[in-house]
């Protein structure tokens, strides 16, 4: 979290967020956030997730076609948290921080079951992920934002992709990758049935499972315009990560993921051959975020650390993110 939203937030804001939620001291707790202050919260024996974030990252216009879009989904039966009213009936609350900026708060039901590395991963969960994110896809198609002013921006725009701000000025290198990279993905052709409101960040740590296998998605923070296929290659990024890499890993989950996808969304398979483009991509963004929020000259994080290691030096070489034959996969979609 940036250090000057940090030193904006304090008990008062707080106090007045669960106020206008409704919500007991005593009926709140604190968890982790990265981005925003994440708390759980009880309310008529149900439990809830609050997020606290601010206008220095998202407007509140971004937060409420967030929501918006989220409540789309759910009504369509997507397995998404969906978002609740304040005591008021507002979806999105402005609580302003004294220094010209905002508190934004929103609040969520909490998703059903437990998270993916407690449950453990099997070839029927992988086409329960699959399906629920081709139904969000083929969702997105018919989606029309409730305010024409609550537009989710694109993949591109400066607050979601802020590369170059964000790297050190020496990673010269690093920054011609990207560059070039972007000159790529910016020709891609756009269309209905291409590109649409996506997650963008839709990896095992933003979802909860429960008993009878069921796939709850959460955190839609960073949701906005680009490609469909873009939101499966930062599903593989992750697994692939989790699974060192390895192309059988990648085939097996790729097999049941698309299976499940194709029985909600029909997606051209000419667009597979761009997944190691969207793989470079997101592979770039994480390390120009962990520059930003970590001193990377002394990792503390295992899992930045791991991340990190070597990781300039593979993405100067030009070195694939996950050596696969994606187009292989088009049997499957």
């Amino acid at each position: 979290m940036e250090k000057r939203i940090k030193e904006r937030y304090n008990e008062a804001v707080l106090n007045e967020v669960i106020s206008r939620y409704g919500i007991a001291s005593h009926q709140i707790r604190l968890l982790d956030g990265f981005e925003s202050f994440m708390y759980e919260f009880q309310r008529g024996g149900t439990w809830y997730i609050l997020r606290i974030g601010h206008s220095l990252r998202r407007s509140p216009d971004m937060i409420w076609g967030e929501v918006d879009w989220i409540n789309f989904l759910a009504a369509g039966g997507a397995g998404v948290s969906r978002a609740i009213n304040s005591a008021d009936g507002n979806l999105v609350e402005v609580v302003d921080d004294g220094y010209g900026g905002a508190f934004l708060a929103t609040a969520f039901e909490k998703a059903a079951g437990r998270p993916a590395w407690e449950v453990g991963w099997n070839t029927g969960l992988y086409e329960n992920y699959g399906t629920l994110l081709g139904r969000m896809h083929a969702l997105s198609k018919g989606y029309r934002p409730g305010v024409d002013s609550c537009t989710r921006p694109q993949w591109d725009d400066h607050i979601m992709l802020d590369i170059e701000d964000l790297l050190p000025p020496d990673q010269t290198l690093v920054l011609e990758r990207f560059r070039t990279l972007m000159l790529h993905l910016q020709a891609l052709p756009k269309d209905r049935e291409s590109y649409g409101l996506i997650h963008f960040d839709a990896h095992a740590g933003n979802m909860f499972i429960d008993e009878h296998g069921t796939i709850t998605l959460f955190d839609f923070d960073d949701c906005n315009y680009s490609w469909y296929i873009n939101d499966i290659a930062i599903v593989l990024f992750y697994k692939a990560m989790a699974a060192d890499h390895t192309p059988e890993h990648a085939q097996e989950f790729m097999t049941h993921f698309l299976t499940g996808y194709r029985q909600e969304n029909s997606l051209d398979p000419r667009w597979l051959k761009e997944i190691p483009y969207f793989l470079k991509l997101r592979e770039i963004d994480l390390y120009a975020i962990i520059h930003r929020s970590f001193d990377v000259h002394n990792l503390d994080d295992p899992w930045v650390a791991r991340y990190m290691e070597g990781r300039r030096q593979l993405i100067e070489d030009g070195v694939p993110y996950l050596d696969f034959d994606y187009e292989s996969l088009a049997v499957y979609l």
